[in-house]
């Protein structure tokens, strides 16, 4: 596999940019620029209540990312974890960096203990619900937004 599991550095920004950029052209998302700045520094903050980002590093190359935030939950005294961005380039797609950033998402969740992670994805999105139905739990809820 050799991938690195890593939290996202400052000197990381141009190559993290160019991967959540694949991620939202995937989700046929654009945002402005500011946008990109605000939450690349909200990740490299340390406000308990800002996302959190890892990275996975094959050689010297950014290959994926992880955007995830805890937050209360109205059912449990503990925090939860919200995975909300996961993305692989496709060139390093099934070498085990998705695995790898969610099994890094769990560790963090464990060591702030928070006992659940989340995420949604697209009904569509076949490749990686694969990977999703091994390592976590499809529920029936069903997401509105307003």
């Amino acid at each position: 596999m050799n991938i690195q599991i890593r939290p996202l550095q400052r000197h990381d920004r141009t190559e993290w940019g160019a991967l959540w950029r694949q991620y939202l052209e995937f989700y046929e998302t654009e945002l402005p620029e500011s946008v990109y700045d605000s939450s690349f520094e909200r990740m490299l903050g340390d406000s308990p209540h800002d996302f959190n980002a890892l990275v996975a590093v094959k050689g010297a190359r950014l290959v994926g990312l992880a955007h995830f935030l805890f937050h209360r939950h109205g059912w449990r005294i503990e925090n939860v974890c919200y995975l909300q961005d996961l993305f692989v380039s496709p060139d390093c797609r099934g070498d085990g960096a998705g695995r790898a950033l969610i099994e890094a998402v769990y560790a963090q969740a464990d060591q702030n203990g928070a006992p659940s992670v989340y995420w949604m994805t697209n009904d569509s999105n076949v490749k990686a619900r694969r990977l999703y139905d091994r390592i976590g739990q499809v529920t029936s809820f069903i997401k509105y937004t307003r």
